[in-house]
């Protein structure tokens, strides 16, 4: 089914083209999503540029669509807040497509509605963009070489462990953590990865990276903050991990046709 036009206040301000979008999948979020947008409008609201927030409401079978429709005629005049809202719910990945597809600013970032990594990273993220790399992407491993999953609970990390190794065998390499969900993109970065992803499940951000390797796109891996938050939706089941290693596994397949375009593996790495 389409995803809905989006949707903004009337009464909100017209701002010019946004500097950067900052993009929210949410399913079933109506008990934080209204926090989140807190802390995002009050950390954007004090920059001097221009923002867009996009929501998107993945077939939430709750009051999340409700809760942002009421929140977005609270925005700064510098944020414009937009909601795309489809249904059934189709997964993470669909959601996050949808929204930096939909995204006008000239840097594009994707972030969890929990906030697990703090608003107030993306600067960091932004910073490499600007240093000239393609993307850059969160990593939950400092660089004294603490890894800030250690709160997972054991079962958690033994399962990361295992993926990552996975991951390896699809051909993403060097990449320390493939599945934090804090990625900033340029414009264009965006629209060529986005266009060409298939999965749209949890799998996606494998898939994204295999496809900028591929290409020889420059990525800039970005130590940040993280805490463990509770009331993940994702339930660790012996059917979502068949449904994790089928999409796993499809990603060299599916994309056997796709072209890579061209490479920029020639050009040297961007100075930090």
């Amino acid at each position: 089914m389409p995803i809905s036009s989006p949707f903004c206040s009337p009464e909100a301000p017209a701002i010019a083209t946004p500097l950067r979008s900052v993009v929210i999948p949410a399913y079933n979020e109506e008990h934080r999503i209204g926090r989140t947008l807190d802390r995002v409008a009050a950390y954007l609201g004090a920059l001097p540029q221009n923002f867009e927030v996009i929501v998107v409401d993945d077939g939430s079978g709750d009051g999340t669509k409700a809760m942002v429709e009421a929140w977005v005629a609270r925005m700064p005049p510098n944020v414009r807040l937009l909601l795309l809202s489809h249904h059934p719910n189709r997964g993470k990945g669909a959601a996050v497509r949808e929204g930096c597809l939909a995204a006008q600013g000239s840097a594009v970032l994707f972030t969890d509605a929990d906030l697990a990594t703090p608003i107030e990273e993306a600067q960091k993220l932004w910073a490499a963009l600007d240093a000239g790399y393609d993307l850059a992407i969160g990593t939950r491993v400092q660089p004294d070489g603490r890894d800030m999953r250690a709160s997972q609970p054991p079962y958690r990390r033994w399962l990361g462990k295992l993926y990552h190794l996975l991951v390896g065998l699809v051909g993403v390499r060097g990449v320390q953590d493939t599945q934090c969900g804090f990625k900033a993109f340029t414009r264009e970065t965006a629209r060529r990865l986005f266009e060409a992803q298939q999965l749209s499940g949890i799998v996606f951000d494998t898939e994204l990276l295999y496809l900028a390797q591929r290409a020889g796109l420059r990525i800039a891996q970005v130590p940040v903050v993280w805490t463990n938050v509770g009331g993940s939706r994702m339930r660790v089941t012996l059917r979502q991990a068949l449904v994790v290693l089928r999409d796993l596994l499809s990603i060299r397949l599916r994309h056997l046709r796709t072209p890579a375009g061209p490479s920029m593996a020639a050009k040297e790495p961007p100075s930090r």
